[in-house]
């Protein structure tokens, strides 16, 4: 799979993905003063294949010109029945203010009603304000049930069937 977006090109993730996408969301996530947490919350990145892509899940790389810089993926999770989770939605500052974090959750969005789930979840931290004002305008609605340590919020938009 690969979709375009302006000079950008969002593919399934491969093996050799795995460091490349590892840096972008520690690079992010030092960004805003937040842990890069291999051991706890971002072992599913250095372990793609058995987080996401034997669970029935998707990860997702975003290239520019040949680097990676952005990344986004979900997985079945079973906090309601048909549910997935989004997880590591992450862009460089180089790729933001594009529109592309929109027009990725978008295309996730549709990757997973077209796979017949029809509950999807995202926890977040409040200090990632463009992640929280991205989720709001599409309709997250603000949930209880934090289970990341990073994090302090989780949202959840029902899909119609």
């Amino acid at each position: 799979m690969v979709i375009s977006y302006a000079d950008f090109q969002i593919r399934d993730w491969q093996p050799g993905d795995r460091h490349g996408a590892a840096e972008v969301i520690r690079r992010v996530l030092a960004e805003y003063d937040l842990p890069w947490q291999p051991d706890s919350a971002d072992q599913d990145v250095m372990a793609v294949e058995d987080y996401y892509l034997s669970r029935g899940g998707t990860f997702w790389v975003v290239e520019h010109q040949g680097t990676i810089v952005g990344t986004s993926a979900f997985y079945p999770i079973h906090r309601q029945d048909n549910a997935v989770e989004i997880r590591k939605m992450y862009l460089l500052p180089t790729a933001r203010n594009q529109g592309l974090g929109s027009f990725l959750l978008q295309q996730l969005e549709t990757a997973i009603a077209h796979q017949g789930f029809t509950a999807i979840w995202i926890e977040t931290a409040s200090i990632l304000k463009e992640a929280v004002q991205l989720y709001e305008s599409r309709g997250y609605l603000a949930a209880t049930g934090v289970e990341t340590d990073r994090c302090d919020r989780v949202y959840v938009k029902h899909l119609t069937p």
